[in-house]
């Protein structure tokens, strides 16, 4: 269990306005009722511009999935979490069920939860190890093969949704990492989905871990793939392998995951500057190899160690932490990601 809440979505991935990022006005950003306000009268719209009874179906049912997935996972948001994607069709005799199965039980064991598709396969091997009361289920209602595991069948925290898009909204949302074991073209496009979302910037950062089976080497090969396809044809940059982790031991994935949160807590974009937060103060030395080593990243300016800021007043919680502040150069997330690995390497 993490004393500390994680930090809303809403404050990472939020651009602020272009005369806050410069600091000419101070900001307040909008209310929740002024939000709500503005859905009302997005509803009234549609019917103003005479949208189809399908394209109006289409955000009333995606709205009240989102608005119940919200309510599921509230009571629990100072809780980390890890997702699990992998094969539907994994039999539980085949050894990556295993290795699901134990990388979710050692994942509580570390204070964390788990969340999966809900179904079969890996997803209720991660369900079986991690136990019902850790356990959260986001299930898609699918003409065949997917219907909720019996670990998750029938508790509280088992969410069905019709639709993919506000189901993999949630996977992002809600995890502090994301594991990803042998499977089909689900499974890649949820890993290609996170990783497009960290690279990009359009959502926190956090862990990606491929987990093969002991001695197996399906990840192996997709990242031979990635390297030999991807990276060697200038389609990806050389830091962006740092976004990810492939191994087939579960303790290092264990390891990758929780550690990945050892100094590092969280991020906040504040006036255009990278807020990272932090579990204890970097010494001067680590800070001075910081600014020597990671020069490179910022847009402008210098990294300083500070106190939490005016704006993050809406994160009491989190005001004693100390944090690392910086102009950042948005194209360079996998160079992010090396230097928190360095901070919780050396901090």
């Amino acid at each position: 269990m993490d004393p500390l809440p994680r930090t809303p979505f809403d404050a990472i991935v939020d651009p602020e306005p272009p005369e806050v990022t410069s600091g000419r006005v101070p900001y307040a950003p909008p209310s929740a009722q002024e939000y709500a306000n503005q859905i009302r009268e997005t509803a009234d719209k549609l019917l103003r511009d005479h949208a189809s009874r399908g394209d109006v179906k289409l955000m009333a049912t995606a709205l009240r999935e989102l608005r119940y997935c919200f309510k599921v996972f509230a009571a629990y948001r100072g809780t980390r979490k890890a997702v699990v994607f992998g094969s539907a069709r994994t039999k539980p005799d085949h050894p990556a069920f295993a290795a699901a199965e134990q990388f979710g039980k050692k994942i509580v064991d570390a204070g964390w939860m788990a969340i999966t598709g809900a179904g079969s396969g890996i997803m209720e091997a991660g369900h079986r190890g991690a136990g019902r009361d850790h356990s959260f289920g986001l299930n898609i209602l699918l003409p065949f093969e997917q219907s909720a595991n019996s670990v998750v069948h029938g508790d509280p925290k088992l969410v069905t949704l019709r639709y993919f898009f506000t189901r993999k909204l949630m996977f992002i949302k809600e995890s502090d990492a994301v594991v990803l074991f042998p499977g089909g073209f689900g499974t890649h496009d949820e890993g290609f989905e996170a990783l497009t979302l960290v690279q990009t910037g359009k959502s926190h950062i956090f862990p990606i871990v491929m987990v093969d089976e002991p001695g197996g080497d399906y990840w192996k090969l997709w990242q031979r793939f990635v390297e030999d396809a991807l990276l060697a044809r200038g389609y990806i940059s050389p830091h962006d392998t740092s976004l990810y982790k492939v191994t087939d031991s579960v303790e290092e994935a264990v390891k990758e995951v929780t550690g990945f949160y050892r100094v590092y807590h969280s991020m906040r974009y504040v006036r255009g500057d990278l807020v990272l937060r932090l579990r204890t103060r970097l010494n001067d030395h680590l800070l001075e190899r910081i600014r020597w080593g990671f020069g490179d990243i910022l847009a402008g300016g210098k990294f300083e160690q500070v106190d939490a800021l005016p704006e993050e007043s809406n994160e009491p919680e989190l005001a004693k932490l100390p944090r690392l502040k910086f102009r950042f150069d948005r194209h360079a997330i996998g160079r992010l990601r090396q230097l928190i690995d360095t901070i919780n390497a050396e901090g």
